[in-house]
């Protein structure tokens, strides 16, 4: 497809040369086994520990390893790891690298790059922000050996390292992880099973990835379980091709011009179904996709919580869920922080949202000193599920009367803005609305987005300290039974101080060409590419 663009675009004068060039493109490439997908977003940051933004990781997981996967079942599994050992007081971790890791540029993967990755990943995320509070000393044995001491038996420590949803523990070069957290790397050099061809990358186009020849696979072929097991390139090229348009995506599967379409539009289901060679495939048993609207607690109105709270009169979760998905079979109210479905699911803190009444929102919000002050809403036009759904919430907030600056910008612009806590009229910002995994949000503490860490936490910085105590709690709790009370509490707790309002979950299957690819790793959350081959 891209070579029959680039001839159509060449100059007539120069149509023979382009006509070369093509084929040349055309014989190189049927040489080589090229996997062509369409994902949910453009890849415009290349920084999985920087950014909460699902792309940015997938990205990352292509390119770089982890030091252990949590399989299908939440359970962590060793990947960089060889072995490792538990102090009887569960105080001190002591850890293996296996032998001969390297990044693709050849050298060698040592504890050096291990801590300044887990350091750097530790100031940054807040699954890993809380674990390093109850970290005493993470130091080098040698070179393939390192310690962790805790000051407490903190108990998800295996847990925190495998996370598969957003901001994974991603080990990179030592020069890279010593990169300020606050700022992005500059260069994306892994040792996972591809690596990053930055030279041919083209933002608003396609992002492109090789098979990494220093990728080390874990030994004994161990079956692929989300983010556990062996991570086998299966192909010699991946090519993210950027098609914003999902009529468009659809047909170019349906027609062969891409292989795999990661999240086609629920309407479109019924023709996919139907179409030759074309198979969907479910990612999991719980919803793949938690949808949520953050408010920045740091300034006026939303860092008084009646403010915040009087929010919760705009949304009506149906609205929402039709705008993004329309066929209740894939999707589900959910009035919850954790994901609905999960072990953990409970009815707490669903009394916010009794009533949707605008009028009301708007009186709540002027009885929390609101005076009609531009509300500033960042609003992507790009992506097919936040776009709709951030028009749901600038309708209701209309409809309210409340007086809006919307900002519209493309997805990535939204991503680089919402870091920013400078005032709204200052470049910042009140309101954005994301997404994030439901497998990641049924647990509260790998749930990144349901902390409230203050300035170490995501953007929007909600705090409160009952809130980081209940997930502290949970994270030593001995029992089931304490782990579902505690999980209740702090529902309650966050949704009484409003971290971020939820408006539903839905899951869509993946799409793909059976007559080309097989062994395609379901995962809810960041979709997997590594075990895909192309027949």
């Amino acid at each position: 497809m891209s070579s029959g663009l680039n001839f159509l675009r060449c100059l007539v004068p120069a149509a023979a040369l382009c006509a070369a060039l093509a084929l040349g493109t055309q014989a190189a490439q049927a040489q080589e086994k090229v996997l062509r997908a369409v994902l949910h977003a453009d890849v415009r940051v290349i920084d999985p520990i920087w950014t909460t933004q699902t792309i940015a990781n997938i990205h990352g997981m292509l390119v770089y390893d982890t030091l252990f996967g949590n399989d299908a079942n939440m359970q962590p599994k060793p990947q960089m790891v060889d072995k490792y050992d538990i102090s009887a007081d569960k105080l001190v971790y002591t850890f293996t690298l296996r032998a001969g890791l390297k990044f693709s540029d050849g050298s060698a993967v040592t504890t050096k790059d291990v801590i300044a990755s887990l350091r750097r990943w530790g100031a940054k995320d807040g699954v890993g922000i809380r674990l390093f509070t109850f970290v005493d000393k993470l130091e080098a044995v040698d070179d393939k050996a390192f310690r962790l001491t805790l000051t407490k038996p903190y108990g998800m420590v295996l847990e925190s390292l495998g996370k598969t949803n957003s901001s994974v523990a991603a080990i990179m070069r030592e020069q890279e992880a010593k990169t300020d957290p606050q700022q992005q790397v500059k260069e994306s050099i892994g040792s996972g099973p591809f690596m990053f061809a930055k030279d041919q990358w083209v933002p608003g186009s396609k992002a492109v990835y090789l098979k990494n020849p220093h990728y080390v696979p874990r030994p004994g072929n161990e079956p692929p379980s989300s983010f556990a097991g062996s991570k086998i390139a299966g192909v010699d090229r991946i090519e993210l091709v950027w098609i914003s348009d999902s009529q468009t995506a659809m047909s170019a599967l349906i027609n062969g011009e891409i292989d795999f379409y990661e999240n086609p539009s629920i309407d479109f289901l019924p023709i996919l179904e139907k179409s030759r060679n074309v198979k969907l495939m479910k990612t999991g048993d719980l919803d793949s996709t938690h949808g949520m609207i953050r408010l920045n607690h740091l300034h006026p109105p939303f860092n008084n919580v009646k403010a915040r709270q009087a929010m919760y009169y705009l949304i009506n979760q149906e609205d929402f869920l039709r705008a993004i998905v329309g066929d209740p079979e894939y999707y589900r109210v959910c009035h919850g922080l954790i994901t609905c479905g999960a072990p953990l699911a409970s009815d707490a803190g669903s009394q916010w949202f009794k009533e949707y009444n605008p009028k009301k929102a708007l009186q709540l919000l002027k009885e929390a000193g609101y005076k009609g002050e531009p509300i500033t809403v960042l609003a992507a036009t790009d992506h097919n599920t936040i776009t709709p759904a951030t028009q749901v919430l600038i309708q209701a907030m209309r409809d309210a009367g409340i007086n809006l600056d919307v900002q519209s910008m493309d997805w990535g612009s939204v991503v680089s803005r919402r870091a920013k806590k400078e005032p709204p009229a200052q470049g910042g910002w009140h309101i954005f609305v994301t997404t994030t995994g439901g497998v990641g949000s049924a647990n509260p503490v790998l749930h990144t987005w349901l902390g409230a860490a203050c300035d170490k936490g995501l953007f929007g910085w909600p705090c409160d300290e009952k809130i980081e105590a209940l997930r502290n709690e949970f994270a030593f709790a001995q029992t089931d039974d304490e782990k579902k009370r505690i999980a209740r509490d702090l529902q309650a707790r966050a949704m009484e101080q409003v971290v971020y309002i939820p408006f539903g979950q839905w899951t869509t299957p993946l799409a793909y060409r059976s007559d080309r690819l097989q062994g395609i790793v379901p995962n809810t959350g960041l979709v997997v590419l590594w075990g895909i081959t192309k027949k």
